[in-house]
C-alpha cells in the first residue's frame, strides 16, 4: 500500500497544560490543546499528540508558543463516549519560536466516499468529502475535508476512488446536537481546502 502525503505545520499557543492521552510500545503520550488564530482573528483550537520526551524538551505552560510538524491521524471511538471520529495532529517535532500563527496542510489521498455538494443556509456552495490517506503498514486516516466556492464544484464532480492532492488547513467547528432532548455542544475537526493540486485557490 503506498503511503500518501500528509504534512501539517502549525505555529499557536499552547491554551492549557498537557494531559496524559495513552501507551504505545512503552512510549508516553500527551494531548496538547494548541490555539492558533485564523487571518479572520477566530481562533482554531486543535489537539496535538506528542511523546513525553519532545515535551521535555522545553517548559511548557498556557500561553506558551509552540510549534508542531507532524501529520494529522484519526481513529475511530468505539467507547459510545464523545466524538465518534477522534482527528488530532500527531507531532513529529516540537519547537518554541516566536512568530506569526500558521496551519499548513499538505494533503494527498482517495475519495473513498461520494461527495455532497450542498448549499448553507446563507446561500454559499459547500462539498463534504472523506479522504482515505494512507500511512504505512497498512493504515489509513480518514479524514472529513469542505471545500467552497468553485472548488466546490470542482470537488463535487469526483467520484468514488479519485486521487485528491490539496492543501489547506486544520480547523475547529462548534456546532450544538440534540441528545435525548437536550442541546449539548460539540466540536467538530475538518480540512477546509484552499488550493487544488493544480493551484487553483480559495482565500479564507
Amino acid at each position: 500500500m503506498q503511503a500518501n502525503k500528509n504534512k501539517i505545520l502549525l505555529r499557536g499557543r499552547l491554551d492549557a497544560l498537557p494531559t496524559p492521552s495513552h501507551v504505545n510500545h512503552g512510549v508516553e503520550y500527551f494531548m496538547l490543546p494548541l490555539a492558533v488564530r485564523r487571518l479572520s482573528g477566530a481562533e482554531d483550537l486543535l489537539h496535538v499528540v506528542a511523546a513525553r520526551e519532545q515535551l521535555d524538551a522545553f517548559p511548557l505552560e498556557p500561553g506558551s508558543p509552540l510549534t508542531v510538524q507532524g501529520e494529522v491521524r484519526t481513529f475511530n471511538n468505539r467507547s459510545g463516549v464523545g466524538r465518534r471520529l477522534v482527528v488530532s495532529v500527531f507531532a513529529r517535532t516540537l519547537s518554541q519560536e516566536e512568530g506569526e500563527d500558521e496551519n499548513r496542510l499538505e494533503l494527498s489521498g482517495t475519495l473513498c466516499k461520494p461527495p455532497v455538494l450542498r448549499t448553507t443556509p446563507l446561500g454559499r456552495t459547500i462539498c463534504d468529502m472523506i479522504l482515505a490517506i494512507n500511512r504505512r503498514y497498512g493504515r489509513a486516516d480518514y479524514l472529513p475535508c469542505i471545500a467552497w466556492g468553485s472548488l466546490a464544484y470542482r470537488c463535487g464532480e469526483m467520484a468514488v476512488g479519485d486521487h485528491l492532492a490539496l492543501e489547506g488547513r486544520l480547523q475547529s467547528r462548534i456546532y450544538t446536537k440534540e441528545v435525548d432532548g437536550q442541546l449539548q455542544e460539540r466540536t467538530a475537526f475538518e480540512v477546509s481546502v484552499m488550493s487544488l493540486a493544480d493551484g487553483d485557490t480559495y482565500g479564507e
